[in-house]
């Protein structure tokens, strides 16, 4: 497949009206459920789990070692070839290729977050680890098939609407399994329940959520299938394939190294000082109820305005200075918790730094995928594709961030997040870099580049 360089140019304005409807097309609201199911599993993992560790006594070292239970995240473009190579034995003959992947990875997502629920961060750390690890490797499976399918099912008009829409319901997701949980928590300890299964309930309501991800997939249509249908033959031989040419034909490309690198990069400040920011909002004296309250609720609201705001900004402008927004607003958002690190427990400081943190993180965000979807190449090929870049984007939040909790010992709230600042700058001089080499001007949506095969 070859595509022609294009100069970067600014799409055409859709009417007020074209720019509100997109957002209620059937296929725009799937992809908006299944944005909310792949947001629930990750704060199970993450924030909610440091929530539960930090109250039960475990440390803070242990705690930012526990980041490294996300790596399923980062090595999930290993199995994502089955995921484009192979069907799911009855599922995907019930359902099609893509739906019976999700049904599939939907299920047992739902058992492995009952089974950490029902695990002792105390007694048995080990248990928990590895209870976290299932959870993660399949949201990373349900993520792989999430991403695919939007990618193949929304026209190149629908893009940017569906990743606004999808990084919102994510929020929603994440508030769900985040301060939902804690809220039920909270209540389930006022009622006199008993203080060892309030977090296996909590857990339980937080899978039972993933329902909603199984009515979107039964309610869905299946994605047209690749012009260049599944090989026949030995199973093992068609991932390999699939794997190779899915990996050959992004490597050699221009500047395939730098811009996995940039990849790898570019979120990586926003994933260094959010590893410890649960902890860090405990360890300064506010209780679970303003943790829920303010980081979880505030911080929604202001996602989800910065969601829509980044997806508007990919929409209006060339993808380049859309990163360069993304990026330096995310870099500066950092030091707003340092100020809080000073201020100390002040309910309304806190409520500013959420506001400017999640507000900036989330056009950044939203910036990010479009320039992922943007990378992926041809519809066989897009669900290992674009794992590789989202589990590169996830090497900062999971093995970078692993030492957080050891520099935050040593330096003190203040200093470590003024260090995540600092964080930012290789990636904003490798952008600097691919712009210069004129990288995103032969960039175009994954749709567009699909319909030239």
């Amino acid at each position: 497949m070859t595509t022609t360089p294009q100069a970067e140019s600014t799409p055409a304005r859709p009417s007020f009206a074209d720019a509100v409807t997109v957002f209620f097309k059937p296929r725009v609201l799937i992809v908006l459920l299944l944005g909310f199911a792949s947001g629930v599993p990750l704060a199970l993992s993450g924030s909610t789990l440091a929530v539960w560790m930090t109250e039960s006594g475990v440390d803070l070292k242990t705690i930012g070692l526990f980041t490294l239970v996300g790596l399923p995240y980062t090595f999930k473009f290993l199995w994502a070839p089955l995921v484009d190579a192979i069907n799911v034995p009855l599922l995907s003959r019930w359902l099609g290729r893509r739906r019976g992947w999700l049904v599939f990875s939907q299920l047992i997502l739902i058992g492995t977050i009952v089974f950490l629920g029902i695990q002792n961060p105390v007694a048995a750390p080990a248990m928990v680890a590895f209870g976290a690890v299932l959870v993660a490797a399949a949201s990373a499976t349900q993520d792989i098939v999430i991403d695919a399918f939007r990618v193949e099912s929304l026209d190149t008009s629908e893009q940017a609407a569906g990743m606004a829409g999808y990084v919102a319901a994510y929020r929603i997701g994440m508030l769900a399994s985040g301060a939902g949980v804690l809220v039920l928590v909270t209540w389930l300890e006022s009622i006199g329940a008993d203080r060892g299964t309030v977090w296996a309930w909590g857990y339980a309501a937080a899978g039972a959520a993933m329902i909603v991800g199984l009515a979107a997939t039964l309610l869905a249509r299946e994605p047209a299938a690749p012009k260049r249908p599944l090989q026949s033959g030995n199973p093992l031989k068609r991932i390999g394939v699939t794997a190779i040419g899915a990996f050959s034909e992004f490597l050699t490309r221009d500047s395939a190294i730098l811009i996995l690198l940039f990849v790898v990069l570019f979120k990586f400040c926003d994933a260094f000082a959010g590893a410890l920011t649960a902890a860090f909002v405990i360890d300064i004296g506010f209780d679970r109820a303003t943790y829920a309250a303010v980081v979880k609720g505030v911080g929604l609201a202001a996602a989800l305005i910065g969601g829509f705001a980044g997806g508007m900004i990919a929409r209006a402008l060339p993808m380049s200075t859309s990163l360069w927004i993304g990026g330096i607003l995310q870099m500066a958002s950092n030091l707003v918790f340092s100020w809080q690190a000073w201020m100390g427990i002040d309910t309304a400081a806190l409520t500013a730094t959420i506001i400017v943190e999640n507000f900036t993180g989330a056009i950044g965000t939203v910036i990010f995928v479009a320039y992922l979807s943007a990378l992926c190449g041809d519809r066989a090929h897009t669900a290992t594709q674009f794992a590789l870049l989202t589990a590169l984007a996830a090497v900062g939040r999971t093995i970078l961030a692993s030492g957080a909790g050891f520099i935050a010992e040593a330096t003190g709230w203040a200093w470590f997040f003024a260090i995540t600042t600092v964080a930012a700058i290789p990636s904003l001089f490798l952008l600097w870099w691919l712009q210069q080499r004129g990288h995103f001007a032969g960039l175009k949506p994954a749709k567009a580049i699909a319909a030239d095969d």
